[in-house]
């Protein structure tokens, strides 16, 4: 397929965005639009300029036989703020505290903008460090968890609290829930997670921290490494040990329930 050069870097742009922390050869695209080596080259260098005044992300070139591209997505810090700073003022409404201290957000993590913008901010705070996989507990953080999976181009595994005969063999493990003080068990199936993977733990509120720690129990059972661990809100609120260390986006520092009042700050990925 002949194409012109404007049109040549338009296409290989998208290829690159949709393709992300994936190594593309040079000659892939030199064969596809029928185009010198030296051209594709050429086309590179500009999109790589072009996304990294743009703060899209960096384009890396691996040398050698089986080398090419890898595209890594950013954003900027300003743009980060500026969302979540708006997310802030949405979770500041009052009416949503529930039993509990806890915050509703499914209508925030329903929300396809809201969960590629929040993808990019977690997947970017963790650039750099290799991640096999990207691990959440059923059911609220699983679109979270798949907005992030999406950005770092790795698939996301699902821990369950209760068994699925469609999961095949499952290791369990026991926790006590930051909701109730209770002994519970999670599971996850056997063929979901390979051994020695590099997992990234994701969730939507950070209470107690017992639900968070027992995913870290189900690493140890694979035999895998915990890269880090990213909430979409903690609250502050709530003493608990500091069992591990992790990122969050917004921090819910005050629920007033009698008065009907929340405050919400910026969470410590920004600090």
């Amino acid at each position: 397929m002949k194409l012109r050069r404007s049109e040549r870097m338009v296409v290989i742009s998208n290829y690159l965005i949709n393709n992300p922390y994936s190594l593309t050869s040079l000659n892939t695209f030199a064969e596809k639009y029928e185009a010198a080596k030296s051209s594709i080259s050429e086309d590179i260098a500009i999109i790589k300029r072009a996304f990294e005044n743009s703060d899209i992300g960096h384009i890396e070139t691996v040398t050698g036989a089986s080398g090419g591209v890898i595209f890594t997505p950013s954003i900027s810090s300003e743009e980060a703020k500026a969302i979540v700073e708006e997310l802030c003022q949405r979770l500041s409404e009052s009416d949503r505290i529930l039993p509990g201290g806890y915050i509703y957000l499914s209508d925030l993590l329903s929300t396809p903008s809201i969960l590629q913008s929040v993808g990019r901010i977690i997947a970017s705070s963790f650039a750099g460090q290799k991640v096999d996989a990207v691990m959440t507990v059923a059911t609220k953080g699983v679109p979270l968890a798949n907005a992030v999976a999406n950005v770092l181009n790795v698939p996301f595994v699902i821990v369950r609290r209760d068994l699925k005969i469609t999961e095949g063999s499952t290791v369990s493990v026991n926790y006590v829930s930051g909701s109730s003080d209770r002994i519970e068990k999670m599971f996850l199936s056997k063929r979901s997670l390979k051994p020695n993977s590099r997992v990234l733990i994701v969730d939507d509120f950070l209470k107690g921290g017992g639900t968070i720690s027992g995913m870290i129990s189900l690493l140890k059972e694979f035999e895998s490494e915990l890269v880090g661990v990213a909430v979409f809100a903690e609250n502050a609120q709530k003493e608990r040990e500091h069992l591990f260390d992790y990122k969050s986006l917004l921090t819910v520092s005050e629920i007033d329930v009698k008065n009907n009042l929340v405050k919400v700050e910026l969470g410590n990925i920004f600090r």
